[in-house]
């Protein structure tokens, strides 16, 4: 196995394992043995847990945005280009179980709570999105004048649970009650 195919299969293991049992229920040992390699294997390409917790969030960051933005256009009117972000991302939610139980888990732990701080804030240069759109919305009068904070809150708060739900098996989305969901998302930031 190559260096990059060992790589690979550590962040492939660290995935399923925290997404199914969590940070503090993947010790470095699981991750070794699910991955196929030894234990101080792992500590080649990372140095230690936190590094891999945090490695395996941007990699994950990445292909959402690469996956959300495929046939994005920036020119669209805010609300066509709101409702194609959401659809993007609740879509990525829904193909990608893994990856949004692993994000949810990052995002409400002490880790993701402050790379969003960071994020919100200002602090963290980046490629964000919504946070762009947020920000011409209400310039342009379109998006209500909320704190951002506000507005992740508004768009982000409906769809995490739905995915889930649709994850659980509790609700099948369709790509209708997809729209409709996203709709009701923009209804709550709209002015």
């Amino acid at each position: 196995m190559s260096k990059a195919e060992k790589r690979d299969e550590i962040v492939r293991a660290a995935l399923e394992i925290i997404a199914e049992h969590g940070f503090h229920g993947a010790p470095m040992a699981m991750i070794a043995e699910k991955a196929g390699v030894g234990a101080g294997t792992i500590y080649r390409y990372f140095e230690n847990k936190d590094v891999l917790i945090n490695e395996l969030y941007r990699e994950l960051e990445d292909r959402i945005y690469a996956a959300v933005l495929a046939g994005y256009s920036s020119d669209k009117p805010i609300r066509e280009r709101f409702i194609y972000l959401g659809t993007a991302v609740l879509g990525y939610f829904i193909a990608n179980p893994l990856d949004f139980r692993y994000l949810e888990q990052f995002h409400n732990s002490p880790y993701g709570m402050a790379y969003r701080r960071d994020r919100i804030s200002g602090k963290k240069e980046d490629r964000d999105m919504y946070r762009e759109l947020f920000e011409e919305g209400v310039a342009q009068q379109v998006i209500k004048d909320f704190p951002l904070v506000v507005l992740f809150a508004l768009t982000f708060g409906p769809i995490l649970p739905v995915a889930r739900d649709h994850i659980l098996n509790f609700i099948v989305l369709d790509d209708d009650l997809i729209l409709r969901t996203i709709e009701a998302c923009w209804d709550g930031v709209k002015r």
